[in-house]
């Protein structure tokens, strides 16, 4: 009978378990670790805002004449581009009396803007719209405009600007108004 040859194995070595492997006490509580905080962190959050005492099913009661109008700069330089008057034409949207208000931030970025906008500037310089002084320093209007109709509902919105239309649209109960072919 024949032996049968055995042939030997090379490079066998022990297996070692690594530093990482999930097998490890250590490793195994730093996944428990891990997965708790993420669990924690895939909780939904709700944040409820308070909602205005004059919100009536979405109605705003706090709107009555004489209206409140926060004017944009896009809405300045639309009426200048279509030639409206601005007081006239808002008080036909709104069938109402209305007070035009503008921001120091709109009458800075509408400065900043030059002297493609000199017909624009000088219409809100007129003396007739009311002044709203911000207490923030060098605030993009936008932003400016957004946080005052979200402490304070009695503002309508008077722009062009598709962005802030968006984001005023998310305040439940501010109305928009926007310059539209030459309307």
């Amino acid at each position: 009978m024949s032996r049968v040859k055995k042939t030997r194995k090379f490079a066998a070595v022990k297996r070692v378990i690594g530093q990482r492997d999930s097998r490890l006490k250590k490793n195994r509580d730093k996944d428990a670790l891990e997965a708790k905080r993420k669990a924690k962190d895939d909780e939904l959050v709700r944040e409820i805002p308070q909602v205005s005492s004059s919100l009536f099913f979405k109605h705003n009661t706090a709107l009555v004449p004489p209206y409140s109008v926060l004017v944009d700069t896009n809405f300045l330089s639309h009426t200048v581009q279509h030639k409206l008057d601005l007081l006239p034409t808002m008080m036909d949207c709104l069938y109402a009396k209305c007070t035009p208000i503008i921001t120091s931030c709109v009458m800075a970025e509408l400065e900043k803007l030059g002297p493609r906008y000199r017909i624009a500037l000088r219409i809100a310089r007129d003396e007739r719209w009311e002044r709203l002084l911000c207490a923030h320093s060098g605030a993009y209007a936008d932003d400016c405009l957004v946080d005052r109709v979200q402490k304070h509902r009695i503002y309508i919105v008077a722009t062009n600007d598709r962005d802030l239309k968006r984001r005023i649209r998310k305040v439940p109960g501010v109305p928009i108004m926007s310059v539209a072919r030459g309307r």
